[in-house]
């Protein structure tokens, strides 16, 4: 496995030219989360074909993570499995519509690579709950609604996060319009005391960027209660002004 770099420099962009500098003879696949998990980045679609064609020419394929694409809220829901056969994309019900608990997901692929797919799930997942697929089902069904709902409180959570941001001069952030995370860099040093300063004393957690090799940085996410995610900005910044 070889990773390449999405910079906070470079507003975490994909650079197909760096993607390719990692490709070689043995490459079969590259892989990307669009939005960009852990900053909520999107990659527009040019980007994604450049990509596209470097796998085309190894013979390679590109598997796009769509989990977090759907907090766009596009009828119709935009994709990348639409731009070539070389792209594999895996999605769920799990971010944009909270319901991580049917453990409901989908992978949408060339008619051959999914019937492969098929066979193998047989084998790896041969007895699912099947409650949890009934429910799955009825949800699918009203999707719209619960598309709704969950934007609401998205486009809410993100008001709130951007005015605490507004307040804090120790903090750099890329801000994404859509989403449900955004990924903070503490000016000075890395963000290890600040995790554990919010863990041990004020019972907050945030993700550390230590987990996405970023050390600097900590993950928020915003699609929770609107009323826990205040008290936890609260929480936050007496954090960040008590390690000052």
């Amino acid at each position: 496995m070889k990773r390449f770099q999405r910079r906070f420099e470079d507003g975490f962009r994909i650079s197909p030219a760096e993607i390719e500098r990692t490709l070689g003879p043995r490459t079969r696949l590259i892989v990307i989360t669009n939005f960009h998990n852990p900053s909520g980045v999107l990659t527009d679609d040019d980007t994604l074909k450049e990509v596209g064609e470097l796998a085309t020419k190894r013979n390679a394929r590109v598997l796009v993570d769509e989990v977090y694409l759907q907090m766009l809220f596009a009828e119709p829901p935009r994709t990348a499995f639409h731009l070539g056969n070389q792209f594999v994309v895996t999605s769920s019900l799990t971010k944009a519509f909270g319901l991580s608990g049917l453990r409901c997901g989908w992978i949408l692929a060339e008619p051959e690579i999914a019937r492969r797919m098929w066979l193998l799930n047989d084998l790896f997942a041969a007895t699912p709950v099947h409650a949890g697929e009934r429910l799955s089902v009825v949800a699918l069904k009203q999707l719209s609604g619960i598309a709704e709902r969950a934007q609401t409180r998205l486009d809410s959570n993100r008001e709130t996060l951007n005015r605490f941001l507004d307040t804090r001069n120790d903090l750099e952030v890329i801000r994404p319009p859509f989403g449900s995370i955004m990924f903070p860099r503490v000016k000075q040093g890395t963000a290890e005391r600040l995790c554990n300063l919010l863990q041990e004393k004020y019972e907050t957690s945030v993700v550390p960027g230590s987990f996405f090799e970023m050390p600097a940085h900590f993950r928020v996410g915003l699609g929770g209660d609107s009323e826990t995610l205040a008290e936890g900005l609260d929480r936050l910044g007496e954090a960040l002004d008590e390690l000052v």
